[in-house]
C-alpha cells in the first residue's frame, strides 16, 4: 500500500579512528538519519597518537550525536597497532551481528596509513553476509575511484559541524593553512563535480544491490 510505513533501515559505518567516519561518510549518514533510518557507528581506537584519548573520545561522542547515532561500538585497539586478523575480524562480526545493518561504510584498502588499510582487509571478510558493503576515502586514501556517488549538498554544513565537533584535530591536516574543513569542503567539491552535482560523497562498492519495489 502506498501508505504503508516502511521499517526504517540500519546503517553501520566503521572508521579506525573518532572523526574517519565523519569525513568518509558523515553527509550520507546525516541523509539516512534525516529519513529516520538508524546510525550506529564502530570506532576502533581512541586516537590516542593524535592527542588525549579521552578527549578524543569526548568529541567522537558529540559528533555522533550530531550525526544522530543510537550507539558507538568502540574497539578499544591502540591507535597505529589495529591488527589485521582473526582477532579484529571477530570482533567486526559481533557488532554486524547485533545491528544486523542493511548498509555497512568503512576504509577503502588502498590507504598509507596502517590502521585503515588493516580495518579495510578485515571488514571484507567480516561483512561477507552483508548485502551492502562499500568503502569511503579518506585524506590518506590512495588509488580511489568511485563510481557510487552521494549528493550531500543539502547537508554539507551539518557534515562540517560534526567534522568540527572533533575540535582537537581540525588543524592537524599537516598541509600548510588548510584545515580539514578546507579538506572537507574541497573533497566534496570535487567528487560532487564527477557526479556532476554541487557536492558529494564517493564511494567504491563491495557489494551494493539494486533494490526495485513497488
Amino acid at each position: 500500500m502506498a501508505n504503508e510505513r516502511r521499517v526504517p533501515m540500519r546503517i553501520l559505518a566503521i572508521g579506525a579512528h573518532p572523526d574517519d567516519i565523519e569525513a568518509g561518510c558523515g553527509g550520507t549518514l546525516l541523509k539516512y538519519a534525516q529519513k529516520g533510518h538508524r546510525i550506529f557507528l564502530m570506532v576502533m581506537t581512541a586516537g590516542d597518537k593524535g592527542g588525549s584519548g579521552g578527549v578524543r573520545k569526548r568529541e567522537q561522542e558529540q559528533s555522533a550525536k550530531q550525526l544522530r547515532a543510537e550507539k558507538i561500538f568502540w574497539g578499544g585497539y591502540e591507535d597505529t597497532a589495529v591488527p589485521m586478523g582473526r582477532e579484529l575480524i571477530q570482533e567486526i562480526e559481533e557488532v554486524v551481528k547485533e545491528v544486523e545493518p542493511h548498509f555497512i561504510f568503512s576504509h577503502y584498502h588502498d590507504d598509507t596509513h596502517q590502521d585503515h588499510r588493516n580495518l579495510a582487509m578485515s571488514t571484507i571478510t567480516a561483512t561477507r553476509y552483508t548485502k551492502n558493503v562499500l568503502f569511503y576515502e579518506g585524506p590518506t586514501t590512495q588509488n580511489f575511484s568511485p563510481t557510487v556517488f552521494v549528493d550531500i549538498d543539502q547537508v554539507v554544513e551539518e557534515k562540517v559541524k560534526s567534522i568540527e565537533a572533533h575540535a582537537s584535530q581540525v588543524k592537524k591536516t599537516n598541509i600548510e593553512d588548510l584545515s580539514i574543513v578546507d579538506v572537507i569542503r574541497a573533497g566534496a567539491h570535487f567528487r560532487g563535480i564527477q557526479g556532476r552535482v554541487k557536492n558529494a560523497e564517493g564511494f567504491v562498492p563491495l557489494r551494493l544491490f539494486i533494490n526495485i519495489g513497488l
